[in-house]
């Protein structure tokens, strides 16, 4: 049965159905051709599948997200990375980057970055004398740090599904973001200073109080989030819901940019999305709970054990699958499918669930930059006016980067594990 599944889903995506409608209708297959349960099966699973609280918080931080880009927000963020780091020749790509990781401790989301610090960073990369297509690929990277940097939608949707440590997936976090952003920022420097460009990215930058002075409130938004969570006062969930009321009071009372008729457009924005990625989501697991009546994941461990000759192979093995499927699939539906069975694998090396949990979604990640299905490099592109082959002249630099970062994250265990073991164990 499992076999069939995975020949139809691969099928339909050939044929450009929709990931979530040709994950839908694999398991639909096998649920009439390989078994005797009734059709109303398939609705029941997936109600189950969403009817878990975790989940609730991906709604509302994407919600929070989009607040917070028409509330002012966004750009008091930029001009704070750029009174930090613009100041030297490559300082607005630095200052991208650098952006995009501060927003990423706001909104677990990558396209919501890439709008949000894109629509701002973009034109001003532009205006500076910087290539468009350059300009849209290193945003589009720089706002993978989204999932990775917690909150992260990605993580929550592991912890949900593999049992594991929420809170702790999101504190491992902060060691690979900062290691890729580090990274990121060194490139577009380096890169900088052999082309010749950003000598002027100095011009009209903000001084640092000034900066962070305005930026106080945008700041202060990480802050009440992760504060909360790690402090024990509220679960993800909660944090999410707090995000949301912050990013209203901050963008309509305190700066005064997200009036009353901004809301529905906001809210309809945002539930379109919620019901994307639920949708998803829900189909992903009932093929999932498909695969599991079969025991495919304990096939698949034992099958993976014998394979691989230690954890060090068995951890390349599954980077190199996990980059190639990333391409293709959407990355939540790709961690609902695939993380028990890795993870069951990967446990029976002696590997941490925490660390192998990051090495998965920073890796998933990439698949927001790469083609044919990069989500990240067509909202790029949208907000640049260009399209993804011309990005293509600079994409492979940046992709090649955090693949070597992901490597060290991969066999260097402490930047992922140091800060959990440090608050958690």
């Amino acid at each position: 049965m499992s076999g069939m599944m995975l020949t139809v889903m691969l099928v339909l995506f050939a044929a450009s159905i929709p990931v979530a409608i040709a994950i839908g209708l694999a398991a639909v297959v096998g649920i009439q051709g390989y078994t005797s349960f009734p059709l109303i099966v398939a609705a029941q699973q997936l109600f189950v599948a969403l009817d878990k609280f975790p989940l609730a918080a991906i709604p509302f931080f994407i919600l929070a997200g989009n607040l917070m880009d028409v509330g002012g927000i966004s750009r008091r963020l930029v001009e704070f990375a750029r009174s930090i780091v613009g100041g030297i020749q490559g300082g607005l790509p630095a200052t991208c980057v650098v952006t995009c990781m501060i927003f990423a401790a706001i909104s677990g989301s990558s396209v919501a970055t890439t709008f949000a610090v894109g629509a701002i960073m973009i034109p001003a990369l532009v205006r500076a004398g910087y290539p468009v297509a350059f300009a849209a690929a290193l945003q589009a990277t720089a706002a993978e740090l989204g999932v990775i940097i917690p909150p992260s939608i990605p993580m929550i949707l592991y912890g949900v599904t593999t049992q594991t440590s929420i809170p702790e997936l999101f504190i491992a976090g902060f060691g690979p973001g900062a290691l890729i952003g580090g990274a990121l920022i060194a490139t577009v420097l380096v890169w900088c200073r052999i082309k010749g460009w950003g000598k002027q990215d100095g011009e009209g930058r903000l001084p640092f109080l000034v900066a962070a002075r305005q930026a106080g409130f945008a700041l202060l938004m990480p802050v009440v989030i992760l504060g909360g969570i790690y402090g024990g006062i509220t679960t993800p969930t909660e944090a999410s819901v707090i995000a949301v009321v912050y990013a209203i009071i901050v963008g309509m009372f305190l700066h005064r940019e997200l009036g009353w008729r901004d809301l529905y457009p906001i809210f309809r924005k945002s539930v379109i999305s919620s019901a994307v990625i639920m949708f998803i989501i829900a189909c992903a697991a009932l093929f999932s709970w498909l695969l599991n009546r079969q025991g495919v994941p304990d096939l698949a461990a034992a099958w993976l054990v014998e394979t691989f000759d230690g954890p060090g192979l068995y951890l390349l093995g599954v980077n190199i699958f996990l980059f190639i499927v990333g391409m293709f699939v959407e990355t939540s539906a790709s961690i609902i499918v695939l993380a028990p069975i890795l993870q069951e694998a990967a446990e029976r090396f002696g590997i941490d669930g925490v660390h192998f949990g990051t090495i998965m979604v920073v890796n998933l990640a990439m698949g927001m930059i790469t083609p044919p299905f990069g989500v990240n490099l067509f909202a790029a592109a949208q907000v640049a006016n260009t399209s993804v082959d011309q990005m293509m002249r600079y994409l492979p630099i940046f992709i090649g980067v955090i693949f070597a970062c992901l490597m060290v994250i991969t066999y260097v265990p402490w930047i992922t594990l140091s800060l959990p073991h440090l608050v958690f164990r």
